[in-house]
């Protein structure tokens, strides 16, 4: 049975803009059956297994300054979980456990028993599920730029802090049952890109493509609008879900990695409430998306974190 198949296209590595000279050569894009669905993953490397999980509204093409350099030592696995990119988007599972079950599936329809992982925004939600439930499976992980909803006390909803509200409101927003899909379908450009412009450290370290390119997956691709604010309808299921793994600690080496212009210390905070063997790295002039406004600032925290050879 082939759980592994080809794939090209929009979306895919042969279909999104500027990537790295020599990326195609390394990496190639491909559907994988795992958990009963079809999930879209971009790999390539050699070595032991490194899994990269992006956040909202992105999918894989957000590591892709990353992914090269991570291949010298590693067979780097960037995937799009359910509802995320090219992946199949069913009308329901965005809850944590359905996530975690999805990318334990992946691993071993591609044969990784063991593998390293790193996890950005809602990635980290779906890496702190994965490391709490199997410890024995993941070496190291990386988190960053989220908190996990229902592990720390939520930010009250009418904050004295404008910042707060400035940049939280879309969780709110992105929850409401069927009414944000009509406000949004047609107006893309308008409402992630204002996502993108206030997130981000400034507008000018947000490459304007990748941008341009989120907002046209929402635009063109079936189902990946309503899966996108899906995500955030799950958080009432997840909640419950996030907790009932709260005291059991992770023991594993975590980065808990943030911009000084976003998340900033919130990260570390949280992750020492859950891990007993936390380090930290905020990076300065950086905002939410650490991995494209400051991409070398992070693959070198990476690098140490996972223990790469120096290249000399």
């Amino acid at each position: 049975m082939t759980v592994k198949t080809p794939i090209d296209g929009f979306g895919s590595v042969t279909g999104v803009p500027k990537l790295p000279s020599g990326f195609r050569d390394v990496f190639h894009s491909y559907r994988v059956d795992a958990n009963g669905i079809g999930l879209h993953a971009v790999i390539g490397g050699t070595g032991p297994a490194l899994l990269l999980l992006g956040g909202w509204p992105e999918n894989w093409f957000a590591w892709r300054y990353l992914m090269l350099p991570l291949s010298r030592d590693f067979t780097v696995i960037a995937a799009d979980p359910r509802g995320v990119g090219l992946s199949e988007k069913p009308s329901d599972g965005y809850d944590a456990d359905t996530l975690s079950a999805d990318m334990f599936a992946l691993m071993d329809a591609l044969g990784h028993e063991k593998f390293s992982m790193v996890g950005h925004d809602v990635g980290l939600w779906i890496g702190y599920v994965m490391a709490a439930d199997r410890p024995d499976r993941i070496e190291r992980i990386a988190l960053g730029e989220a908190i996990v909803p229902g592990l720390s006390q939520s930010p009250p909803l009418l904050s004295d802090d404008r910042w707060v509200s400035d940049f939280l409101w879309h969780f709110n927003f992105n929850r409401a049952l069927g009414v944000n899909e009509r406000l949004v379908e047609g107006r893309e450009d308008l409402y992630f890109g204002y996502q993108f412009d206030t997130k981000a450290g400034s507008i000018e370290n947000f490459p304007a493509y990748g941008k341009e390119f989120y907002i046209e997956t929402m635009r063109r691709v079936p189902g990946a609008l309503k899966a996108s604010f899906d995500y955030y309808r799950a958080i009432d299921e997840s909640i419950p879900q996030y907790r009932r793994r709260k005291e059991n600690k992770i023991t594993m080496p975590v980065l808990a990695f943030s911009g000084a212009l976003a998340c900033g210390p919130m990260v570390e905070n949280e992750l020492c409430t859950v891990a007993t063997n936390v380090e930290s790295v905020i990076i300065p002039e950086c905002g939410h998306y650490p991995a494209e406004e400051q991409p070398e600032a992070l693959l070198a925290a990476l690098q140490e974190f996972l223990q790469c050879p120096k290249v000399t």
